[in-house]
């Protein structure tokens, strides 16, 4: 399977891409379903059947919202997040919905939008089944898809069998593990981000690639400044406020003078960073996925701490950080998972720290050996790591946990840069081993809101 950087980084919205991202991608393509299929002129009623972690986790992580909103025929790159709040509202008053934006047909949001807490469908974790009806309640279309993490969404055919259709695109330096990615470095003299440029180039040329990533990372940008200056408390009932702005108020009427030392001053820095990408992610703002919501604060948080703090920080650096990082993210993507629903919360967090170590042992001059170790240490310390939110919401413990793994990645590329490489555990086998932990792992501590904090919280 070929994965493009702009596969793994895409530009959407908070809270989560495999609960928000994923299931509006799905629900646009139901609606442009029934066009195609000239149905339009029937139709007289929706019904949306949210299974397995989306029915469990799916109010709190506004999946009805995204489901919604892409029945209206938006996409999580384009939607303007401002409207979204009033435009639901809209559609639970007037009991309608306007399917891509010009079909109405009656909605009674609270009885055709069912969240089953307890039912999941059998391919994964994250279901979801739309269907279309007659005046008469005769079923004129009916599709299952799958969220399964990243805003990735793979969808069941007439026989109820899913059908992966993989980009099989040939890729002049095709690798599915460590070993092999650190064996062609070897064998062509280049560095990881140089392979996976080529790698990228076989479906965009050079400057649309350079182009696309600095789109991405002003982004991330425009998060982080947002994430400073918004006040108030976090949507969805946990009364959580927003810390970003006040933090950043108080570094900045802080001279590096009257801090304990540069290194601590940078540690507030990357907390302020990841604080700031998630909170605008739990108020339903514009993220990257990278390569979930859930986790998108630590690789800017990373990538910040780069163009603040580094030696000589330029956009060379920002290139080979997201080729780097996104040569570890196919690793995880393939041989394990990036979803939180599927193997907890070391699949989003652990995936994200991992890739966010390398990209950052790559700017720092690491060799693709040492990069490949920063990516283990940092996975290898997210191991069993659970997916348990409060309520259901992208909130505690997810927002600290971003700052937590950001740092931890930080940590992870200077403990590799100061070892020549050779290390005892292999990338390889700390993917195998997550990938394993995960299939283990009790139900309730993937992304259902059914054990550790998410209940405990409530005895305390």
């Amino acid at each position: 399977m070929a994965i493009s950087l702009f596969d793994l980084f895409k530009i959407g919205v908070g809270p989560s891409s495999s609960h928000t991202v994923g299931p509006m991608i799905a629900a646009n393509q139901f609606a442009h379903q029934i066009e195609t299929l000239g149905l339009m002129p029937q139709l007289e009623r929706l019904k949306i059947d949210l299974y397995g972690s989306l029915g469990a986790t799916g109010k709190g992580h506004g999946t009805g919202t995204a489901v919604l909103m892409g029945l209206e025929g938006e996409m999580p790159e384009s939607i303007d997040t401002l409207m979204v709040n009033e435009r639901v509202a809209a559609i639970e008053k007037n009991a309608q919905i306007q399917l891509l934006g010009h079909k109405k047909i009656p909605m009674q949001v609270e009885n055709d939008l069912i969240y089953h807490r307890i039912d999941r469908l059998d391919f994964h974790a994250n279901g979801m089944t739309l269907i279309a009806y007659d005046k008469h309640l005769q079923v004129l279309h009916k599709a299952t898809f799958y969220s399964v993490g990243g805003g990735f969404i793979v969808e069941e055919d007439d026989q109820g069998k899913v059908c992966l259709v993989e980009d099989t695109t040939q890729l002049p330096h095709e690798f599915h593990d460590a070993k092999t990615l650190l064996k062609l470095c070897q064998q062509e003299g280049k560095s990881i981000a140089e392979l996976m440029m080529e790698n990228e180039k076989v479906w965009r040329s050079e400057d649309s690639i350079q182009e696309g990533i600095l789109r991405i990372w002003s982004v991330m940008q425009a998060c982080v400044s947002l994430g400073t200056e918004r006040e108030g408390i976090l949507p969805g009932g946990l009364k959580v406020k927003r810390r970003a702005p006040s933090l950043y108020r108080d570094l900045n009427s802080k001279s590096k003078m009257e801090l304990i030392t540069p290194s601590l001053e940078a540690m507030d820095w990357v907390n302020l960073y990841a604080l700031a990408v998630n909170e605008e992610n739990a108020a339903g703002g514009r993220v990257v996925t990278a390569p979930t919501n859930g986790a998108a604060g630590i690789i800017p948080a990373v990538l910040h701490y780069y163009w603040q703090f580094g030696s000589n920080p330029n956009h060379q650096g920002i290139f080979d950080f997201f080729l780097t990082a996104t040569a570890i993210g196919v690793l995880f993507k393939e041989n394990a998972s990036i979803s939180g629903a599927e193997v907890g919360c070391q699949g989003e967090v652990g995936s994200a720290c991992a890739m966010a170590a390398a990209g950052l042992a790559a700017v720092m001059g690491g060799t693709p050996e040492q990069i490949e170790n920063a990516a283990e240490i940092a996975m290898e310390h997210n191991l069993g790591l659970t997916c348990d939110p409060i309520g259901g919401l992208v909130q505690v413990p997810c927002i600290e946990r971003n700052a937590m793994a950001a740092m931890k990645a930080i940590n992870s590329a200077s403990m590799a840069l100061r070892g020549n490489g050779n290390h005892y555990v292999s990338l390889d086998k700390v993917i195998a081993t997550m990938r394993a932990t995960g299939m283990d792992m009790n139900e309730k501590y993937k992304e259902t809101s059914r054990g550790g904090l998410a209940v405990n919280i409530i005895e305390c």
